[in-house]
């Protein structure tokens, strides 16, 4: 047991000691080659900007996160539900498939003017770009989970009597939960991206709104400062995932470990 918690706080230890290692290399940096702060502040006057207006800062990191998850959840659940579709219904799959494709390959900055044009300029057109970029992501991994079940459980399934409900929600759901949770840890990192996305097009509140007021003044401190709240937020929710998945797939993280 001891041995176990040596080893997790080594490795939770190791990403720390990097960041760590890279602001001091930053800060060394700027110092010796007298780098201007308005190309690339030094990490401690990136601090002092944080720490002049904490609780500024925590209201806009506040509002971005909110949006980040509500675009999140509704990805999630839009994102399985259409998933269990194409791979249930072939038909569904040749009808709808390519058209999720093309509307994907579409950016979704081109597609903000009418967001805002539908939604008016609230949270709800930055939730919607949020959905549209995290969604792709959640239907390719889980239709790749449903899809990955071996023919030969499936067969035995339906020898049992099987419904093809209880198939897909006993079976092929629980197989595809680890791929569903691979999806989801690139689905949240691609929803914060879209909230970035939707606070540029238009607000007034959120970190992409501090960075593009804050680039609009040339004050590349803030910049930074909204910028590192963003990477620890990033990681702090991809952490939240793999959090949630250690704990409703304790069998698959105990196979992970043993093949480290």
């Amino acid at each position: 047991m001891i041995s176990a918690l040596a080893k997790a706080a080594r490795r939770s230890a190791m990403p720390l000691l990097g960041a760590v290692i890279f602001l001091l290399v930053w800060e060394a940096g700027v110092r010796l080659f007298g780098v201007r702060p308005i190309l690339l502040p030094a990490p401690s006057l990136i601090g002092e900007e944080l720490i002049a207006s904490p609780v500024w800062f925590a209201e806009q990191t506040a509002y971005t996160l909110g949006i980040t998850l509500a675009g999140f959840a509704v990805a999630t659940v839009f994102g399985v539900l259409f998933a269990i579709l194409i791979v249930e219904w072939k038909v569904l799959d040749r009808l709808l498939f390519p058209l999720f494709v093309a509307l994907n390959s579409v950016p979704k900055v081109a597609l903000a003017p009418l967001f805002l044009i539908w939604f008016g300029t609230g949270a709800e057109p930055k939730i919607a770009i949020a959905f549209l970029i995290a969604v792709f992501a959640v239907v390719i991994d889980t239709a790749l989970g449903l899809q990955s079940v071996p023919p030969d459980t499936i067969d035995l399934a339906r020898t049992l009597r099987g419904s093809r409900l209880k198939v897909l929600l006993r079976i092929k759901l629980y197989c595809a939960l680890p791929h569903l949770f691979a999806g989801l840890k690139v689905a949240m990192s691609l929803a914060l991206v879209g909230a970035i996305v939707g606070e540029f097009v238009s607000s007034q509140r959120g970190l992409g709104y501090v960075i593009l007021t804050a680039q609009g003044t040339f004050d590349t401190p803030r910049v930074f400062a909204a910028i590192a709240i963003l990477a620890v937020l990033g990681v702090a929710l991809i952490a939240l995932i793999g959090a949630i998945e250690r704990i409703a797939l304790p069998w698959h993280h105990a196979t992970s470990r043993r093949a480290e």
